[in-house]
């Protein structure tokens, strides 16, 4: 006998089809609050990545030093003193540069501004920046009421600063007007007249008295009578020792015929036959004549002149 179909009634219906439709939700917000989470998960590594990436670049900014070199004074002469480098390095900016395209620009621009060097010359490699140059030696000095300041051989003036190691001669009776600023050229005739001179002894104490140099007794040279503007038959240039022993050397160097004095390398050999024979340019006289040329006196050697 065949078994009687049961009866499903609508309010049973409805409620399985509202307990399937609520499984569904319950499932698909599951679905979706994982998803929040493997998203927010995703998130909080990539900021944390970031962060951490921000914090190393900064650790090796702070942990790998600044690429600096330092000033390199390359071909200094050996009169320079350690007082005249300070001054150098002060001039370039200091002693330590970074290694850049522009430090070599910048330490030539600050040097040029410096009286005592020329033709600078800044190589800049990778430790180091590397300064060569022409050192401008002094050879006088010029007073002027309280101040005082340095000419080399080309005139150009040099701020002063103590270079007692140096035979440096003051100059007297220069004309001087208004003297130019530091590396400017300072010229005048009757300057230019005794600092030839005194390059020119410079040049017969290295050859000559290299150990006992003449121009150490030299105190000043005086141009006060420079091409006889005051007398011009008194001595235009006259050397004076520091015992304030007369020099006498007469006209300028290369003008001796014109006023039939003896010739400047005759000047040169007295008076060093003198300095060798007595020990000193005084030895119990007042004074000195180099241009008489009636005195005998022995020849030089041309390369002398």
């Amino acid at each position: 006998m065949a078994k009687k179909k049961q009866k499903i009634s609508l309010r049973e219906r409805f409620s399985a089809w509202r307990g399937a439709r609520t499984k569904k939700q319950v499932e698909a917000r599951k679905q979706t609050l994982t998803t929040a989470v493997k998203v927010a998960a995703v998130m909080f590594v990539l900021v944390a990545a970031g962060a951490f990436l921000r914090y190393a670049e900064g650790y090796v900014s702070l942990a790998r030093p600044t690429e600096e070199g330092h000033l390199v004074l390359v071909g200094v002469p050996g009169w320079v003193n350690w007082d005249l480098k300070a001054r150098v390095v002060a001039a370039a900016g200091g002693d330590r540069f970074p290694i850049g395209e522009e430090t070599a620009e910048v330490v030539a621009r600050n040097l040029a501004r410096m009286s005592w060097l020329d033709d600078v010359e800044v190589n800049v490699t990778h430790d180091a920046v590397r300064v060569r140059a022409r050192w401008r030696k002094p050879v006088a000095v010029i007073e002027r009421g309280s101040s005082r300041f340095y000419v080399d051989a080309d005139l150009v003036v040099l701020d002063h600063m103590p270079m007692a190691h140096l035979p440096i001669v003051e100059v007297k009776g220069v004309s001087l007007g208004l003297p130019p600023s530091p590396g400017a050229v300072f010229d005048r005739d009757d300057l230019a007249a005794a600092v030839k001179l005194i390059v020119l002894l410079n040049r017969m104490d290295a050859e000559v008295a290299p150990k006992t140099p003449l121009l150490d007794q030299i105190a000043n040279v005086d141009v006060s009578n420079y091409k006889g503007r005051r007398n011009h038959r008194d001595p235009h240039l006259v050397l004076v020792s520091k015992d304030n022993t007369l020099i006498y050397w007469g006209a300028e160097i290369g003008e001796w015929a014109k006023h039939l004095e003896a010739k400047d390398e005759q000047k040169l050999a007295k008076l060093y036959t003198y300095y060798k024979e007595s020990g000193s340019l005084s030895a119990g006289v007042k004074y000195i004549n180099l241009y008489d040329p009636q005195d005998k006196v022995p020849q030089p050697i041309d390369r002398y002149r």
